[in-house]
């Protein structure tokens, strides 16, 4: 076994390899950028290399300077993580240059299973089903049309090097396929460094159904049973459960011995993922269910803990072991599945709004009782700490929290209340949305497929779980049990409103949802709370109030008495509940006196990151939702469109400058 590794990667994965590596007595090296410095995974290691600037191609990607590291530091071995350099068949190569051991597949089964026409070709050969597609070297837009043509549509077009949900576009009819072939190729030579794409019939009710595979040196080969991965969001995935819903005992053995097929044809070596497309006739036939080979990812995924929940195994583990030349731990006939897992994403992004990527400082960040990096009811892997900053040089990814229970309604319910105990206050992320997924009809009866969340886009999106009643009551409750805590024996201390003769009244101001409203809070002289709120939908009531461990349980009026805990954010109250959270922003009228509206006709970008291009020029008649301009943040392209009709003024940026958030894009006159 090796007495000293370094992780080639950064963030919840290098943490969750210097876990494993320290219950092993291995020693860890790891490697940060300028942006890393302080970060949880550089803490985590028994020592650390700086490696270069932000970008990862100043850092994480240049592979040169971390093999260096890997020599200087005496490291006899390399882990890639998962992103970065872990598919790069170059660098595991160059890891074999230099002495180390790359702790993944060898370089050829990476090369083969990286162009996705090539691994087509090679799954063919191996009697592994394919979608009928394009695979072909010729990349002559004409022909790439022809070929769909022929295809029928839908059809979608694949980077062939591609990854990660990136260099993907579905085309619904075919005067479409010239601008989604134009796009797709300039996402994917960005993103790959190459614009070859591949061209496949679009399946219908499709599910995404992954095998985990394992390979020894010894030509030993497994499979781990299966994982969920259909609902997904801009071809990413969501959510992930082992094993998958209304998966016959038939069709496992046939997709795992498909998947492990697969593997050997490329003399497998280490943890790989065969993915395969699912097609469904529907949701509750699952004898009708066929599947088809999409790609093979050559290296841990990200949702690898849901697997190793219902196998109670190590992958991280299994990994050091066979790349340190043992065998295989286990034989295929002493697998076992145990129970059922979900795991959930926790990103920094703003579902609502396209599920734009947000940047900011973890202000508040609150788990639930769990473990972490090892098998529990309650799991969080992360690589990040309360107070970090979330940047845009990286995955919008904060956490992965995964539960396991006996049974899919026992996860479902765990992992409910588990999102209802995360608390994230100093950026947007989408902790609520996978409530609503969670919660949905569709989900709960595992009514799966890649389309899901369009699908109940109306039960998903733009939802509010609290409300404003709840939200006024609890801003105004914890605020007297603020005051109240901060009360001395000086009278003047003193913030009850109590008055000798007349009605004590307070005043709140609100915004709420974009709009003013007011409330009235009324001390009556029986010590007794009176709360009114004004406006249409006025409500009154008596307020109550009592502590309980970190918040109140309140009651206003005939409403239910609701638990809640608050968190400031400057104005703005963050109120979590069992039922959901909400955010309303509190004012002091006196404090916004004289402020101006924003100045009109500009238009500025809703995040930091690099502008890729424009897609007018100063003089263009613009009309409103016409594309303007792409930029890309946290490896993702964001369209931005014009928000009303106009005349381009000005640019005053040129394609690959990076921009920070709010920066004037452009003018529109």
């Amino acid at each position: 076994m090796f007495k000293k590794i370094l992780i080639a990667n950064r963030g919840e994965i290098a943490c969750r390899v210097a876990d494993t590596a320290r219950r092993m007595g291995i020693q860890t090296v790891a490697v940060y950028s300028d942006a890393d410095a302080g970060a949880k995974h550089v803490q985590a290691c028994d020592e650390a290399v700086h490696v270069g600037g932000s970008a990862p191609k100043d850092s994480y990607l240049r592979w040169e300077r971390i093999l260096q590291a890997a020599k200087d530091m005496g490291a006899e071995a390399v882990h890639p993580g998962y992103g970065f350099l872990s598919e790069n068949e170059n660098f595991a190569k160059a890891c074999a240059a230099a002495g180390l051991v790359f702790i993944g597949p060898p370089a050829s089964a990476i090369l083969a299973m990286g162009l996705k026409a090539e691994s087509k070709r090679l799954m063919e050969a191996a009697g592994v089903p394919l979608v009928p597609g394009y695979h072909g070297a010729d990349q002559d837009p004409a022909l790439l049309q022809a070929e769909a043509d022929c295809i029928g549509y839908p059809a979608l077009i694949k980077a062939s090097a591609g990854g990660g949900g990136k260099g993907m576009r579905v085309v619904e009819k075919s005067e479409d396929f010239a601008a989604a072939l134009a796009s797709c190729k300039r996402e994917a030579i960005n993103s790959f460094g190459s614009d070859a794409v591949l061209i496949e019939k679009y399946v219908q009710r499709p599910r995404h159904i992954e095998i985990q595979v394992f390979g020894d040196t010894q030509g030993n080969c497994v499979y781990l049973f299966e994982r969920d991965c259909s609902v997904q969001r801009r071809h990413q995935k969501v959510l992930e459960e082992a094993p998958a819903p209304g998966m016959t005992e038939a069709l496992r053995a046939q997709m795992g011995a498909a998947a492990v097929a697969a593997a050997k044809a490329v003399n497998y070596v280490g943890a790989g993922t065969v993915e395969f497309i699912v097609e469904q006739t529907a949701y509750d036939q699952p004898e009708s269910m066929k599947f088809f080979f999409m790609e093979m990812n050559t290296r841990l995924q990200v949702e690898h803990p849901v697997t190793e929940a219902i196998t109670g195994l190590d992958l991280v583990e299994w990994q050091l072991r066979v790349a340190s030349g043992e065998p295989l731990p286990l034989r295929q006939d002493q697998l076992r599945i145990q129970g059922h897992a979900i795991e959930a994403r926790i990103c920094a992004e703003n579902p609502d709004n396209n599920f734009l990527p947000a940047t900011g400082t973890l202000q508040v960040y609150r788990k639930p009782q769990a473990t972490s990096f090892e098998r529990g009811t309650i799991r969080v892997d992360d690589g990040v700490r309360e107070g970090d900053t979330i940047s845009p040089f990286y995955d919008s990814m904060v956490a992965k929290l995964i539960v396991h229970g006996d049974t899919r309604e026992q996860a479902l319910a765990r992992l409910d209340t588990a999102l209802a105990q995360t608390h994230i206050v100093g950026l947007n992320t989408n902790v609520q949305f996978l409530r609503h997924v969670v919660r949905s009809e569709a989900f709960a009866t595992a009514k799966l497929d890649t389309a899901l969340i369009q699908r109940e886009a109306a039960v998903l999106f733009k939802q509010e779980a609290v409300g404003l009643a709840a939200a006024v009551a609890a801003v105004v409750a914890h605020t007297l049990h603020a005051e109240k805590a901060l009360q001395g024996a000086d009278p003047f201390s003193r913030r009850d409103g109590w008055q000798s003769h007349g009605l004590a009244q307070r005043r709140f101001e609100f915004a709420w949802q974009d709009q003013p409203r007011s409330a009235r809070l009324n001390y009556l002289h029986d010590g007794a709370l009176s709360l009114s709120l004004e406006g249409d939908d006025a409500i009154s009531g008596v307020l109550t109030y009592a502590a309980h461990g970190a918040g109140l349980w309140v009651q206003w009026g005939s409403a239910p008495r609701c638990f809640s805990q608050l968190n400031w954010q400057g104005e703005t109250a963050h109120i979590f509940t069992p039922q959901g959270a909400t955010r309303i922003t509190v004012l002091d009228p006196l404090a916004h006196a004289g402020e101006a509206a924003q100045e009109g006709g500009r238009l500025t970008a809703p995040m930091p990151g690099k502008v890729v291009s424009f897609a007018v020029k100063a003089g263009d008649k613009v009309k409103a939702g016409q594309p303007l301009a792409v930029m890309e943040a946290m490896k993702m392209e964001h369209t931005i469109s014009a928000p009303k009709d106009g005349v381009v003024a000005e640019l005053l940026y040129a394609p690959g400058d990076q921009v920070a958030d709010g920066a004037e894009l452009l003018k529109l006159g």
